[in-house]
């Protein structure tokens, strides 16, 4: 979900029998030698390979293995939003490394992912020592080749100018399904999959630190935004709930996600679907079947008869989702038939003839809508019970499960058209029904004009990024009402996710360490 369509959104595969397969009790027989494989546990976050060396292209036919900072602030000119002014003047060299592992499928078979590693150097003493490291989860991407260690990509190229020039040993993972993955699909918000994909990452990215020069201090950041958002949330639930003797988180930083998973689906199905829908709901279903949730028994039970065949083969793949939409393989965000009830005051445009999903799926997921309800207070929201597969597939999601021990930074926008804020105030919500204090959590909403609330200097520059872009269009001779549009077309990706991101960065660097 790091862009939001109307539609638009933000190597070869290894062969793993050779790597352990599927892992368990096989065994090889390679001349009158038996070799047995170790069980799948013992080959997560082991490396495939070596770590690769990417050189960055920094011009047309031109490339560098290391980004000095003023190339770095170069680029950053030239493609981020706002630029150094919001990114800070690089003060580090960066060199970016892939590292390929083993890590989990949703069905927790062995699989392949891969993972970029940024390394800062440079004379200058935020460069040098031991370096704190943020571990990053990437926003959604139609595309399976989305490769965080290409800083020919918006988003990676943000994270090298924001964290990587500015101190930090950066590691992005692809997520299994990407990059060249073996993985068939995506695990898309499958929280228990990306937390594993995620950790896995860390591990092997922890185990060529020594080979790539990276030296690591002990302060552990864990971020991302949108998709990324609800994958780093759920992987500091993970550290902290399973691997607290592996993992010792310093802050975690998560940004604009669906972390109230089951209320956000609610809220669509009930008639307030959200920009980009028909592209990361399939997405969405898909990682719960392939999971093993028994979301449909066909696809014609969910999707009309139009997009049915081969939509769960879609995504991520080869063509964009605007692609998609001129090929008649999505609709155009239309996600429910013209008469279907009931429908949001605001929401006409995703209701019409040509729609995602049948009348007859989502009137059952309204049936146990009304029968089980859920989210009726903040402390216990998911005290119920849903019958509906896709229901009880998003509660078991959903990450009101648990309280954070670190300090927790939440940012975003009230008024994100992909993802509501409503999810960042529901997981706020329960944080602080459960005893969570308010120094430990921390809840950013970049609209909010009440003037004595903290971060006043961020909301106005925030506030003036909007009325700029306004002014762009309307000095262009465009109408308020383009002008308008402009700013929802880029509010989620373009311009609340560089505020945050350097807001999440100033919490990192003032957290205490642990």
């Amino acid at each position: 979900m790091m862009r939001g369509p109307r539609l638009s959104l933000i190597f070869p595969a290894v062969l793993l029998a050779s790597c352990g397969g599927g892992g368990g009790s096989s065994a090889d027989h390679t001349g009158g030698t038996v070799v047995t494989q170790p069980p799948v546990t013992q080959l997560r976050g082991v490396v495939i390979g070596g770590a690769t060396l990417v050189p960055a292209a920094v011009s047309a036919g031109a490339t560098l293995n290391t980004v000095d900072p003023v190339t770095m602030r170069n680029l950053v000119q030239a493609s981020v939003s706002y630029g150094s002014a919001v990114t800070g003047t690089p003060t580090c060299a960066v060199t970016t490394y892939t590292v390929r592992y083993h890590t989990l499928d949703g069905m927790a078979a062995d699989t392949d992912a891969s993972t970029a590693i940024m390394v800062p150097s440079g004379t200058d003493p935020a460069c040098q020592g031991g370096r704190p490291v943020m571990l990053y989860a990437h926003g959604t991407s139609a595309s399976k080749a989305t490769d965080m260690a290409n800083l020919a990509g918006t988003e990676a190229r943000l994270m090298a100018a924001m964290f990587a020039a500015q101190g930090y040993i950066v590691v992005a993972p692809n997520y299994g399904g990407y990059a060249g993955s073996a993985m068939a699909y995506h695990a898309y918000l499958d929280a228990e999959q990306q937390a594993n994909d995620m950790i896995d990452a860390l591990r092997a990215a922890r185990s060529v630190f020594g080979a790539i020069n990276a030296t690591a201090s002990s302060r552990l950041m864990v971020s991302g935004y949108s998709q990324g958002g609800f994958v780093a949330l759920a992987t500091q639930r993970a550290m902290q709930t399973k691997y607290s003797g592996e993992f010792k988180v310093t802050a975690a930083a998560p940004m604009s996600g669906p972390y109230a998973l089951l209320q956000f689906g609610d809220a669509i199905f009930n008639g307030a679907p959200t920009v980009g829908s028909s592209a990361f709901l399939p997405m969405l279903i898909n990682a719960g079947q392939r999971a093993g949730a028994g979301l449909y028994t066909s696809l014609n039970d969910v999707y009309e008869d139009k997009y049915a065949t081969g939509i769960d083969t879609l995504l991520p793949g080869t063509l964009g989702l605007g692609d998609l939409v001129a090929a008649g393989k999505l609709p155009n965000d239309v996600l429910f038939a013209a008469d279907s009830l009931p429908q949001a005051a605001g929401y006409a445009s995703y209701f019409g003839a040509d729609h995602l999903l049948k009348t007859s799926y989502r009137n059952s997921y309204l049936a146990d809508l009304k029968a089980n309800p859920c989210n009726t207070n903040s402390s216990t929201p998911l005290a119920c019970a849903p019958a509906q597969p896709l229901r009880k597939w998003l509660l078991k999601n959903d990450l009101r499960t648990y309280t954070p021990s670190v300090p927790l930074f939440l940012c975003g926008g009230n008024q994100d058209p992909v993802v509501p804020f409503a999810n960042t105030d529901a997981a706020g919500a329960y944080f602080r029904a459960q005893a969570m204090s308010s120094l430990q959590l921390t809840v950013l909403d970049l609209d909010d004009s009440a003037l004595l609330t903290d971060y006043r200097n961020a909301r106005a520059e925030f506030a003036a990024a909007k009325a700029l872009l306004r002014l762009s269009v309307i000095s262009g001779g465009g109408s308020g009402s383009d002008a308008n549009k402009a700013v929802a077309d880029s509010y989620h990706a373009g311009l609340v996710a560089p505020f945050c991101m350097r807001e999440a960065r100033n919490f990192f660097d003032s957290a205490p360490s642990r």
